[in-house]
C-alpha cells in the first residue's frame, strides 16, 4: 500500500505550463493571444474562475498553448466552468501538441487514473512518455511506475528504474525510493543495465 501512496501522491495535475527561455517579442512578433491570456491571469490571481476562463478560451482560440494548458486544468477540474473530461483532454491535446510536456503529464494522469475519462493504460503510457522524454520529472516518475507494475506496458524493472532514476536525479523524492525499491527486486546485472540506460538517455538528451 505505501507503494501506491507514493504513486497516488504524484498523480495530481499540473495547473502551471514550463516557462519557456524567454525571447525578445521583437524577434517573433506579437503572439496571437498573449493579450487574452494577460487578462485571464490577472483574473485568475484575483480570484475569479469564471472570468478567468472567458479569457483563457478567447486566448486559446488564438492558439496560444498555455492558455490552452490552463483552460484544459480548469475543464479537469470544474474550476470556472463546469467539469467536462472531453473539453478537458481537447484542450490539453491542443497545448500538447505545440510541445507543452506539463499538458502530456496531465494526459497521462487522466488516462491513468480515469479521471472524467476512461482509463486506458496505453494511452496514458503514451502521454507520459512523450512528456518523459521532454525531461518533465513526473512523467519520468510516474512512466517508471508504469513498467514496475505492468500497466499498459511490459512489467519491465530495467526500465522502470532508468526513469525512476532520472527522476530522481531531478529531485523527485518519491521516485528516489522508488528505484531503491525497484533495485531490491533487481538482480545486479539489471541495475547495472537499468544505470547503462539512464546514462544513454541523459547523454542524448543534454
Amino acid at each position: 500500500m505505501r507503494f501506491v501512496a507514493i504513486l497516488m501522491a504524484f498523480s495530481l495535475l499540473l495547473p502551471l505550463p514550463a516557462v519557456a527561455e524567454e525571447i525578445p517579442l521583437a524577434d517573433i512578433g506579437p503572439v496571437p493571444g498573449a493579450e487574452d491570456f494577460k487578462r485571464g491571469r490577472v483574473a485568475d490571481n484575483n480570484g475569479d474562475s469564471a472570468q478567468a476562463a472567458f479569457w483563457y478560451r478567447k486566448a486559446a482560440e488564438q492558439g496560444h498553448m498555455d492558455a490552452q494548458h490552463f483552460l484544459g486544468f480548469m475543464y479537469a477540474n470544474g474550476e470556472g466552468v463546469r467539469p467536462d473530461g472531453q473539453q478537458a483532454v481537447f484542450w490539453y491535446r491542443k497545448a500538447a501538441e505545440q510541445g507543452d510536456a506539463d499538458a502530456k503529464y496531465n494526459l497521462g494522469v487522466m488516462y491513468r487514473d480515469g479521471q472524467r475519462v476512461l482509463q486506458d493504460y496505453s494511452e496514458a503510457v503514451s502521454w507520459f512518455r512523450g512528456a518523459a522524454e521532454q525531461g518533465q520529472p513526473l512523467a519520468m516518475t510516474n512512466l517508471g511506475q508504469m513498467y514496475a507494475e505492468g500497466w499498459g506496458v511490459p512489467k519491465d524493472l530495467v526500465l522502470a528504474h532508468m526513469w525512476a532514476n532520472l527522476a530522481a536525479a531531478k529531485g523527485i523524492s518519491a521516485a528516489a525510493e522508488n528505484r531503491q525499491r525497484f533495485a531490491q527486486r533487481m538482480t545486479r546485472e539489471q541495475v547495472e543495465a537499468a544505470q547503462r540506460l539512464a546514462r544513454e538517455w541523459l547523454a542524448e538528451h543534454q
